[in-house]
């Protein structure tokens, strides 16, 4: 005989395939047994049918390609015989899936087998139908399993309740039908059909509300029965498992009473006993056993409030993390951390043994372990708690030290309630692990050994001495650096001492020391060395008498080939030789840093508290988007990028670096006069500063000039200027955006009026804003902008966007609609609020505006910047037209610039830069 015919036996097969010592050999031998199927197949022969498809069933196990052999399933089902039927079905949930159309042909076969006298026979269907099953196969054969649920035989029912899930899931709409046949399961003895049972009442439960509620109300007791009878069986062979009768029924049991009491009081209160029992006599000393112990912490955890039987499950998950197996650690530590939430106080009492865990040698253990003692932590454990992590925080691996100092940080701002406290821990903190310390911590450190006067002395010294042990951690360094120089004559007169503190001699050479150690240090960064120049600077003036060495130290990072440090160490050293007069002014101590509104920049951490100097403590909240109010200069980049607002009294060298003229007293001959009594700033929109009040003379002509502009034609800057109205008897009108208010006494209770402002206006479009301000919040301006299409032609997908100075909040509403009606018969409005958080404290200063769509930057003295886009659909043709109106102050006066860009993208560009270097030239 051929070895290859039809007539070979499997098992050769398999023995041919396995003797291949190559791929392509083994390809060969398929190829050839393929071959031969094929033949076979074309031959309708009927003898070896069964069992070339059960060659083609491992051919497709192998990866090769089967799908000429298909119809010979449907072939084998059609058959009488059960060997036949059994491979025919075996090959049909093999090589046939629920996409193929040929499986329709199945359908009334597997309707006939379902009849069949034979309950084997039946079994084989039900299996194949709850594997392959479609949902137009499902709406078919519905009715023959729903009946089958009801079989006399425990195992076609079993079958038959697997089957009617594959149903259920694949048409919803058919559960109703299987409630009754399901709540009919739940009252079986046998096992295996009451596990299904379960099984496709939790999926109905799942699909339809109305079926829950049934079972809840039906049901309920009837489930707590069986689980009953399962605990306090007798110990029957064919379940046991470890001593434990069947743990799979008692899980799935468990499963679904978590399923109806979940929301139901009554429900939960007729299971609180059998639960009880579960958890008292179920043994915890094998696997099994705990399984089963889980599953009944996570049903006490799920259904109505019961505070006896969650601290009985929350002791459950205590015992679980004395267990030696990692997994059952693990999720005890999963399931407490939910636990927290409902009863932290249970919860608290086995913080010792979580603290255990979080030294644990596997470091998933450690880390969940960790994130659960970190939601522990309150005001009257903080210190405790605090002070074991650190001390496991000096043996820990260097793997976790970054997670585990991110924690203490994150605890120690949060609980702190004395500032002295919080410094010690926090140098502790950086002494062990200052390397892993993020950058925000330290910079918060900063800001709080600032704000604390009366520990300045006392933070320098244990600064000074705990940078000599541990100068290799760079947050260390970089906080010890900054506060010797601001600091460092305290160091060297240990001024401020405390009574816990041991005196400590230090020279002015020992401080320049440390600060010339970290700048050389091979592993310092340019941050480091970048704080040691400017601590220098400071010491320069500090100690006259390391002055010389100090320049020493500056100039020899003149030749750097960092352009940082070289460029720092040149200015640096200018200052020291040429301008002794103004260096004391220069390198005077840092301003109080503002704790809130540091706070506020700080993102992605979790909220802090941090006591303030009256003994209160204030809440950093977690990552304000932007603070409310800017702080002080911070050359370390602390606090918000918003310059200082300029002092009222003498030359502030700080105030203006690229010496650009701030004064507001400043004023052109032949031009505006600066008058000495009021303020107008013309409705200046950003209010920021006080500039000198112009003459109404002046405002005529601005106003004048604008008019003609309206005449003249062809030209893009043509547009008007905003139409202003001002009060009789020329009274200054009051600053819109929060600037200095000349006469705030005589507002309207309901806030002062203000005129509207026609921003643009030609022959198709007329833009209009009108303001507001809310009573008692004057540092707010809403501002409405209503948009009118005067041209024949209908404006679709519309965009408006406004930019405002990183000082200013802006808040944009949706506008009222996306499409401009032609002719003015309708309009478009959008709302914008804005907020000056430097209410009366910001001057005007030179900004850059991005034009929209425009390659070039246009530097301005700038407010506001609206950018609109509209789309225009005319005889099937888009175009777009982009217009951008700034608001601009002018030498006192406020100019509306509209600037077109036309049709043609790359044109619109051009065209746009053009204009806006015309209005720079004008």
């Amino acid at each position: 005989m051929n070895p290859f015919s039809s007539g070979t036996r499997l098992r050769d097969m398999i023995r041919a395939i396995r003797a291949c010592k190559t791929a392509a050999e083994e390809r060969a031998v398929v190829r050839k047994e393929s071959a031969a199927i094929r033949a076979a197949v074309g031959e309708n022969d009927n003898d070896y049918r069964h069992r070339n498809l059960a060659k083609l069933m491992f051919i497709h196990m192998l990866g090769y390609p089967t799908h000429f052999g298909q119809m010979e399933c449907l072939k084998l089902i059609a058959s009488s015989g059960f060997p036949e039927k059994r491979i025919g079905y075996l090959g049909l949930m093999l090589l046939l899936d629920e996409r193929q159309e040929v499986l329709m042909l199945v359908t009334n076969s597997l309707k006939q087998d379902l009849n069949h006298s034979n309950q084997y026979i039946v079994g084989l269907a039900l299996c194949a139908l709850g594997n392959i099953c479609s949902a137009e196969m499902a709406r078919d054969l519905a009715p023959e399993v729903e009946r089958l649920l009801q079989f006399r035989d425990p195992n076609v029912r079993k079958k038959a309740a697997l089957c009617s899930i594959r149903i259920i899931k694949k048409v919803p709409d058919l559960a109703e039908n299987f409630v009754n046949p399901a709540a009919a399961l739940l009252k079986e003895k046998h096992h295996g059909v009451l596990l299904t049972g379960l099984q496709l009442c939790t999926d109905l439960c799942k699909i339809s509300e109305e079926a829950l509620e049934y079972f809840r109300k039906k049901c309920t007791e009837s489930v707590v029965k069986a689980l009953k009878d399962v605990v306090n069986s007798p110990y029957a062979p064919e379940y046991d498992i470890s001593g434990i009768t069947d743990p799979f029924l008692h899980i799935r049991l468990l499963r679904f009473l978590r399923i109806l009491g979940h929301g139901d009081a009554d429900a939960s209160d007729c299971m609180n006993d059998i639960l009880a029992q579960v958890a008292t006599k179920t043994e915890s000393n094998k696997n099994a056993g705990n399984a089963i112990l889980y599953e009944c912490v996570e049903t006490i955890m799920s259904i109505e409030d019961n505070s006896g039987l969650r601290v009985l499950a929350i002791n459950i998950l205590g015992r679980f993390l004395s267990n030696r197996d990692n997994n059952i650690r693990y999720v005890a530590l999963n399931m407490l951390m939910r636990a927290i939430t409902v009863d932290a106080q249970a919860v608290q009492r086995h913080r010792a043994t979580i603290l255990e865990c979080v030294k644990d040698s596997d470091a998933s253990i450690r880390k969940r372990a960790l994130e659960l003692l970190y939601l522990l932590v309150n005001e009257s454990n903080v210190k405790s708690l605090t002070k074991e992590l650190i001390e496991h925080l000096e043996v820990s691996e260097q793997e976790f030290k970054g997670d585990l100092t991110a924690k203490i940080c994150s605890i120690v701002e949060k609980f702190s309630t004395e500032k002295i406290w919080y410094i010690d821990q926090m140098l502790k903190v950086l002494s062990e692990a200052g390397n892993f310390v993020k950058d925000d911590v330290w910079h918060a450190l900063i800001v709080v050994i600032s704000n604390a006067s009366n520990l300045h002395g006392y933070t320098v010294r244990s600064l000074y001495k705990a940078v000599q042990t541990s100068g290799e951690q760079e947050s260390l360094v970089r906080v010890a650096v900054w506060c010797i120089g601001e600091y460092g004559e305290m160091l060297v007169n240990s001024t401020g001492m405390l009574d816990i503190e041991e005196p400590i001699t230090v020279t002015e050479s020992d401080a320049v020391d440390v600060i010339e150690i970290a700048l050389k240090h091979h592993t310092s960064d340019l941050t480091t060395q970048a704080m040691c120049l400017i601590a220098l600077l400071k010491l320069s003036s500090r100690f006259p008498a390391c002055s010389q060495r100090i320049k020493e130290i500056v100039v020899q990072n003149k030749g750097s080939l960092v352009l940082e440090l070289q460029q720092r160490s040149i200015e640096f050293n200018y200052i020291i030789e040429k301008h002794q007069n103004i260096r004391s002014s220069l390198v005077e101590r840092m301003p109080v840093l503002d704790e809130a509104t540091y706070s506020g920049k700080r993102a992605g951490s979790l909220p802090a508290t941090i006591p303030t100097s009256n003994g209160a403590a204030i809440n950093l909240p977690n990552g304000v988007a932007k603070p409310t109010a800017a702080p002080l200069v911070d050359l370390l980049d602390l606090s918000s990028d918003d310059a200082p607002a300029p002092s009222s009294s003498g030359s502030d060298f700080l105030h203006d670096l690229l010496g650009v003229d701030l004064s507001p007293a400043s004023s052109q001959s032949g031009n505006i006069q600066a008058q000495k009594s009021g303020t107008d700033v013309l409705l200046d929109l950003l209010s920021i500063g006080t500039p000198p009040a112009q003459s109404s003379s002046f405002s005529s002509d601005i106003l004048s000039i604008s008019q003609d502009n309206k005449t003249s034609s062809g030209n893009l800057l043509s547009s008007p200027s905003p139409q202003i109205s001002s009060s009789a008897g020329g009274s200054p009108i009051m600053d819109l955006l929060d600037g200095f208010a000349p006469n705030p006494a005589s507002s309207e209770v309901n806030g002062p009026a203000y005129p509207s402002v026609v921003a643009f206006e030609s022959g198709s479009l007329k833009i209009e804003f009108n303001f507001s301000k809310p009573p008692g919040n004057p540092q707010t301006t809403t501002i409405q902008a209503t948009f009118t299409n005067k041209s024949p032609n209908t404006f679709t997908d519309f965009i408006f966007q406004a930019a405002v100075p990183k000082f200013l909040q802006l808040h944009l509403d949706p506008a009222s609609s996306n499409t401009l009606p032609e002719s003015a018969n309708g309009s478009i409005t959008q709302d914008m609020r804005v907020t000056n958080s430097q209410h009366g404290k910001k001057s005007l200063d030179k900004s850059t505006i991005s034009l929209v769509g425009c390659d070039t930057e246009c530097s301005m003295m700038s407010g506001v910047a609206a950018v609109g886009t509209l789309s225009h659909w005319s005889n099937g043709i888009s175009r777009m037209l982009h217009f951008a109106a700034f608001f601009l102050q002018f030498e006192g006066a406020v100019l509306v610039i509209m600037i077109i860009m036309g049709c043609n993208r790359s044109s619109g560009k051009q065209l746009a830069r053009n204009e806006v270097e015309t209005s720079n030239a004008k």
